[in-house]
């Protein structure tokens, strides 16, 4: 690769995406890139369209801007950045989102959580210890 920032960008996408498989979804993968109507740079991360940067200059609201540009063409609820953190391996990255895109997100797990201890409060206390010790 000709582009030494391209290269670097890449390199973050499949890294992300080795993590995204290992600890999240195992159909993670890149997507191909589709000029004005771009879906985010990876598929995978449940119900969001991500957009990965790597860059020495970090410029949040580009980012969120084309991060919820890009869930709305690949038709999911939520965009997201994932920013690398200089210096550092994938998982000490940063994922940022707008303040209203991440109460719309909160308050659907408010939500489902809320469903769900109504509907089977056993599988749902089972989940929270598991997610609780994880941390």
């Amino acid at each position: 690769m000709a582009n030494a920032s391209k290269a670097k960008g890449t390199a973050f996408e499949s890294a992300l995406v080795a993590y995204l498989r290992e600890h999240h979804n195992p159909g993670a993968r890149r997507n191909v890139q589709m000029g004005r109507l771009d879906i985010g740079d990876i598929d995978g991360y449940y119900l969001h369209a991500l957009e990965a940067k790597a860059e020495k200059t970090i410029t949040l609201s580009s980012y969120i801007a084309q991060a919820n540009k890009e869930a709305v063409h690949a038709g999911q609820p939520y965009g997201c950045a994932i920013v690398k953190r200089r210096m550092r391996g994938t998982a000490d990255g940063y994922v940022v989102r707008d303040v209203a895109t991440d109460v719309r997100l909160m308050n659907r797990m408010r939500d489902m959580e809320d469903a769900l201890q109504d509907v089977a409060f056993d599988r749902w206390y089972a989940l929270d210890k598991q997610h609780r010790e994880a941390a």
